[in-house]
């Protein structure tokens, strides 16, 4: 009888894709992740503000969770498998222009889109949120330690990172829009195994 397309393929028929250390550092930086976004908009839509009150103790976790956010991915650097990973991310090669062409042509045939064990889309967004994420660290340490820069200098990393806020979580709105649209992917990241078949369709250039 064929599985449902909900329903986890058998064992034999499934790949490893992800080691607990990488599932732990995607799960602890998107629950910071998370925490900051909620915060920034607690401290920044006057209704929510009004409705939550305790202003002074939502700025301290927006910044305790923002100095945190960098700690997954360096106490993930002791694992072998997520430095593997990272180079992973960190190459391109003429299959991710391809892949990128394709998704700006909305081309969505599966030869046009090769990819290994991540996507150009997903190698962008890693670099675009890590990028992001030292900015904003960097502009909300001038904003906390306002001895650190002359006025000017606050000023402008206040205006860099707010707007900069507003950005992250467009984009967030949308890496999370494609999650909920991949189960299968979504599975990989919670059980570290993803089906044959998917990694086949989805990444034909990757050899588990």
């Amino acid at each position: 009888m064929p599985l449902r397309a909900d329903t986890p393929a058998p064992p034999a028929a499934r790949v490893h894709r992800f080691t607990p250390a990488e599932r732990w550092v995607h799960r602890v930086t998107a629950a910071l992740m998370g925490v900051c976004v909620v915060t920034a908009a607690i401290l920044y839509i006057p209704q929510l503000a009004i409705l939550v009150g305790r202003r002074e103790l939502v700025v301290r976790v927006h910044e305790c969770a923002g100095l945190a956010l960098p700690v997954p991915v360096l106490l993930g650097l002791a694992s072998r498998a997520f430095r593997r990973d990272l180079r992973f991310l960190n190459r391109f090669g003429p299959h991710d222009r391809m892949w990128l062409r394709a998704a700006l042509l909305r081309d969505k045939r599966r030869s046009s889109r090769p990819a290994g064990k991540f996507n150009a889309g997903q190698k962008v967004y890693a670099a675009w949120i890590a990028g992001a994420t030292l900015v904003m660290l960097g502009t909300g340490l001038l904003m906390w330690f306002t001895h650190l820069a002359p006025l000017m200098w606050r000023t402008s990393a206040t205006f860099v990172h707010d707007w900069l806020a507003l950005t992250i979580g467009v984009v967030l709105a949308g890496h999370i829009g494609m999650a909920l649209g991949d189960p299968e992917a979504r599975r990989g990241l919670r059980t570290g195994t993803v089906s044959r078949d998917w990694a086949k369709r989805e990444h034909p250039l990757w050899r588990p």
